[in-house]
This record gives structure tokens, sequence and C-alpha cells, in this order.
């Protein structure tokens, strides 16, 4: 059965049998009122010359409300029948439309050459095994690590957007599920041994600096390294223990840091600055995450110290 067309709306028909709708008459509002107007006034004097040619009595009158009905018309015609028939016409075209980019993001979609296709997601979980298996072999190198681990990022968001196309009873959709899944391990593998080898390489490399602004600076950046990799699995036990570790080697650094201020004063008898600097230690100490019997041990020796310039004061 076939469809029949608006009958409101003038249409021609080319070989193909689409539909294609013609467009309505339609002037801007000045010159269509511009063109009434003109037009009005021109049958006004022209119903004013017959009338007035046949001896009628004040023939302006019948003149006038001739041109004020022509006017009327021609006000209607267009706010009512043609903007009716225009109204039409943009939602006739604005369905062709969309049916046209439908059509050609489909046919996009069948031909686009990035399609992961069963040979390319097969070559790709290949490839990234390989390097893998290379990153495992220079375990110690975390560059390798944070390769592998890029790679796997991207075809879990590749795969991702591809499954969205993908039909059911497709033989990729299997295949894409199985290849998620493997991949999914070797990104969380490959992320915690790059941060482990990464914030281990940092507090070594804090632990030999002599001042205390670079061993802050370096401790920290090992830190940021374990947190970085925590949005990515948060409930991670390993990276939430290297978090806790990091974050009292960094607490013992600037407790140190009070520490040793507060013994130079001493040394130089300025005891008033040094009680005031074993207090910030304490005071520091008790709000940092530190282990309990870590922290009792350094507060003994704080309040020893603090005892020792009391004595030398009195």
């Amino acid at each position: 059965m076939s469809r029949r067309p608006n009958r409101t709306l003038p249409v021609q028909r080319y070989k193909g049998g689409a539909p294609v709708y013609r467009r309505p008459f339609w002037l801007p509002a000045s010159n269509y009122y511009v063109l009434s107007i003109a037009v009005a006034v021109a049958f006004f004097f022209l119903v004013w010359g017959v009338l007035h040619d046949g001896t009628a009595d004040a023939p302006w009158i019948p003149a006038g409300i001739s041109a004020s009905l022509l006017l009327c018309c021609a006000v209607f015609l267009r706010e009512v029948v043609l903007r009716r028939a225009r109204r039409r016409y943009i939602a006739a075209q604005r369905r062709l439309d969309d049916s046209l980019t439908w059509r050609v993001l489909a046919a996009e979609r069948s031909r686009n050459p990035n399609k992961l296709t069963l040979e390319k997601n097969a070559a790709i979980l290949k490839d990234i095994a390989q390097k893998s298996d290379a990153a495992k072999v220079l375990s110690k190198l975390s560059d390798g690590h944070w390769e592998v681990f890029e790679m796997c990022g991207e075809y879990l968001t590749v795969s991702s957007n591809e499954l969205k196309t993908v039909a059911v009873g497709s033989p990729r959709l299997a295949a894409l599920h199985r290849g998620r899944e493997k991949i999914r391990e070797l990104h969380r593998y490959h992320l915690l041994r790059w941060a482990e080898i990464e914030a281990r390489s940092l507090t070594q490399d804090a632990r030999n600096r002599a001042k205390i602004s670079e061993r802050l600076d370096i401790a920290q950046r090992a830190l940021a390294v374990i947190g970085s990799a925590l949005e990515f699995y948060p409930e991670e036990s390993s990276l939430l223990e290297s978090e806790e570790a990091l974050k009292e080697f960094v607490a013992s650094i600037k407790i140190s840091h009070w520490i040793e201020r507060a013994e130079r004063a001493a040394f130089k008898n300025n005891y008033k600055q040094a009680l005031s600097l074993y207090r910030d230690a304490l005071f520091y100490l008790g709000r940092e995450n530190v282990k309990s019997e870590e922290k009792r041990l350094i507060a003994e020796r704080i309040n020893a110290e603090i005892e020792k310039i009391r004595a030398l004061e009195n």
C-alpha cells in the first residue's frame, strides 16, 4: 500500500519516487505589506474612478471600503493561510532532513574504517600482550608498565564505544567482552607495578637528600603517584597501604624539621624559641597520621628535650 502525500502541501516526485515539497510563496513582512498597501491604494483609485464616471454620490466611500476589505484579505492571507502552509513546509522539510541525516550516519557507520573488526580486535590484543610481556621482563623500568597501562586504557575506551553499536548476536560481541576482561587485568597489574616502582624510587631518593625541603618535595611527589593510581582503583589494598606509609614518611620529615630547628635554637641558648619549636612539633605530631608506637617514641623524645630546657632555664 503506497503512502499518500499530505494533500495540503504541493508536491512533485522525482524518478526515485521520493516526495520533494515546493517552498510556499513567502515574502518578508515589510515587503509584503508595502506591496499590499500599494495594491489597495491602486484598487481604491480604480473603484473610485469607475464610480465617479457613473455619477455615483460620494464614490470615495465604497472605494475606501473595497480597498480596506482588500487589505484585510491580504493580512488574512499572509498571517493565516500562507503562514500555516509555511509551518507545514518547515515541518516536512525537518522530517526529511532528519531522515536523510539518519541514513547518512548509518551509511557512514557501515563503511567506517575505524570499526573494530574481529581482525583488528585480535591484532590489538596481541600487540598489548607482547608489550605486557616485554614490560614484565624489564620489570624494574616503570616506563614500560606505564606504556602498557595507557594502551589498555585506550582499548577499554574504544571497545566501550564499539559495544554501543554492536548488534545482539554479532560474533564481535563475545570477542569484545573477552578482550575487555583480559585487558582490565593487564590495566590493573601494570598500573600497580608502575606506581610501586615510581613510589619506591622517589622515596629512596628522598631519603638520600640532605635538605629538608628537597626530601619533602620528593616525598610529596611519591604520594601524588599513589594518589593518581588510587583514582583508578580506590579500594586497592596495596595502594592504600603505600599511601599510609608515605603519609607517615612525609609527617616524619616535617616533624624532624621542627625538631632540628628546636635543637639549633637550644644550642644557641635561645631556649624560648626552642621551647616554641618543640611545642609546634608536638602539635603537628598530634595532627599527623603516624603509627601509635612511633608517635609515642617521638613524643617522649620531645617532652624530654622540653624538660631539659626548662631545667636549664631554672
